[in-house]
């Protein structure tokens, strides 16, 4: 199979000239131990997000606040682009404590929300508040393009207003650790619940990569929590009572927690998953391509891993395989930090030797961190690469049954070579099988020979399932000279549908297939979790088990009210010292 070029998709994307330094192959980053070591770089979406709404100017309001001394109420959040205008709707709820829950299965929250398209009136209001209080078991239009729910930070939020109230700020050693005062458990959107299909919205500039229109609510979902702490603050004690100090506001974000519902993903949407990781190894070949830089480049980049040690060092998780992954990281960054110092401006090609120095010395960790970091300071020659971060998944889904059935184990022997160092006669890798919760239509993970539920499987195991097509295949072939084809094959196999349809997609695009097992014993579903939410731009992540994690998304980015002034790229880390450097 020939390797496709980097660049296929978007040839405006093809830097001029034949790079020295090519893309990292797919065999060496499509392991789950290396995705789930991805950090958030200047091509996450979040970030993506925020330099286009700065650079078109984007205006953004509080339009309605009503919300009664105990912070039981509606609010709406505008957001006017050039073009057109999106609303946030939050209703806020009086929820006891006892109710609060993480899980998707949670009945109550202490916050729920949706994203209107357009600027809203009081009709709309009260429809919607007869149904996304209710989220699944309500229904929206498709006038709206998401629907979220999130709960309280028991830590976090009494301690922000009780400090609020007594006209005293929060320490910051106290809300890093933390960083938001609520978090979301589901952010839904593309058709769920009766929100607007991606086609109706896809087209739009402002919504062009992935997942924009959520993650616009997410960062006005910010703003909502900052108020209701402050407006809870003002009327617990209204003489005393003052408001967050911007540069301590700032260090908020909005917390999630993900489960085991997101973690198919990337299996299911190969070609998006290439989209997202091809243009992450361009822009990286590009940085390693750069033939020289200068010593304020080497300078920015010294200080750029000092802000990184920092993050790591506020990283804080219970969970043994992240503390270990987070100490590693620790530890890297103060090696990077000294060979960094060590090294002339002058070196030629000088990212190009930090990074295979790196890739001798550091941990997986440690790694990915670092080529996060090659790429914060180099904007004007890798941002041109968001716009090409989504995929027309209809192109492949049409199986070419044309294809000689020769060619296509050809094919499929190329593609899942890898599987050859898996034995799936044996139950360790056969451990885990993929169903879907009849109560709440959610991916779930089960011990395959524990639980009778091996009839429910879903198609999640490409390794497993291409080894058995690839039998069939043989056998077929052994027995049907003059039935060569993959239409022929598949009308006496259909079972085998799926994989022959994925290998003949995957086969265009380099990083579309994960090439591991992912039904195995000692596969970590978290790794799943942690790579896609890094595109989007989360940080801390903070796994409760191997099944779901916490999140902090948009820690350090610009409120609203901040973005025409600040640049949300200068604060996506921590700053060297928060009293004398916030803006750094």
């Amino acid at each position: 199979m020939k390797k496709p070029d980097a660049h296929q998709n978007n040839p405006a994307q093809i830097i001029t000239g034949v790079p020295a330094i090519g893309l990292r192959p797919a065999n060496q980053i499509m392991t789950l131990a290396r995705m789930g070591s991805f950090h958030h770089s200047r091509l996450s979406f979040m970030r993506v997000l925020l330099r286009r709404l700065k650079a078109e100017n984007w205006q953004f309001k509080r339009s309605r606040w009503n919300i009664d001394e105990n912070g039981v109420g509606t609010a709406t959040y505008e957001a006017i682009g050039p073009k057109r205008s999106y609303t946030l709707v939050a209703f806020a709820h009086d929820l006891p404590a006892e109710k609060r829950s993480d899980r998707v299965i949670a009945e109550a929250w202490d916050a729920t929300f949706t994203l209107h398209d357009g600027l809203i009136d009081d009709s709309d209001i009260e429809r919607l508040e007869k149904n996304v209080p209710l989220q699944e078991a309500g229904r929206i239009s498709n006038g709206e393009f998401v629907l979220s729910r999130a709960n309280r930070s028991v830590r976090l939020f009494d301690y922000v207003r009780d400090c609020l109230a007594r006209g005293t700020q929060p320490s910051l050693d106290k809300i890093e650790p933390i960083g938001y005062l609520m978090r979301t458990t589901a952010v839904y959107g593309s058709g769920k619940f009766g929100a607007a299909d991606r086609d109706l919205w896809a087209t739009r500039p402002e919504f062009s990569g992935s997942f924009q229109p959520e993650l616009l609510a997410v960062w006005l979902i910010r703003s909502f929590t900052i108020d209701i702490v402050e407006h809870m603050a003002a009327a617990k004690s209204p003489q005393t009572a003052v408001s967050l100090d911007p540069k301590i506001r700032r260090r908020i974000g909005v917390g999630n927690s993900t489960g085991l519902g997101m973690a198919p993903f990337l299996i299911n949407h190969p070609s998006l998953v290439h989209s997202w990781i091809n243009a992450r190894e361009t822009a990286l070949a590009r940085v390693r391509n750069l033939p020289s830089t200068d010593r304020k480049g080497l300078s920015n980049f010294l200080t750029l891993i000092a802000r990184a040690a920092i993050n790591a060092d506020e990283w804080k998780s219970d969970s043994p395989y992240q503390i270990g992954k987070t100490q590693a990281l620790r530890d890297d960054l103060a090696n990077l930090g000294a060979f960094v110092s060590a090294t002339s401006a002058d070196a030629p090609y000088l990212w190009n030797r930090i990074y295979l120095w790196g890739e001798a010395n550091l941990s997986l960790e440690g790694q990915e961190q670092l080529v996060s970091l090659l790429l914060e300071d180099h904007g004007s020659l890798i941002d041109d690469l968001a716009t090409g971060m989504a995929a027309d998944e209809t192109i492949h889904f049409r199986i070419d049954g044309a294809m000689p059935l020769s060619r296509l184990r050809e094919m499929m022997n190329t593609i899942y070579h890898w599987t050859d160092k898996i034995d799936y006669t044996r139950n360790d890798a056969l451990a885990r099988v993929w169903y879907v919760s009849e109560e709440k239509l959610e991916p779930r993970l089960g011990e395959r020979f524990d639980e009778p539920i091996e009839p429910y499987e879903q198609p999640l195991a490409p390794g497993r399932d291409a080894v058995l097509a690839m039998i069939k295949i043989d056998e077929w072939l052994a027995k049907n000279e003059n039935k060569n084809n993959v239409a022929q094959f598949l009308l006496q196999h259909p079972e085998h549908r799926h994989i022959v349809r994925r290998a003949q997609t995957v086969s265009k695009l380099e990083y579309a297939e994960i090439q591991d097992n992912t039904i195995s014993a000692s596969m970590q579903p978290i790794d799943l979790l942690r790579c896609k939410l890094s595109f989007f731009g989360a940080s801390k992540f903070d796994p409760r088990s191997d099944r779901w994690l916490r999140i902090t998304m948009y820690q350090g980015a610009p409120f609203p009210d901040e973005l025409a002034c600040l640049d949300p790229d200068a604060l996506c880390y921590p700053p060297i010292a928060h009293s004398d450097h916030p803006d750094h």
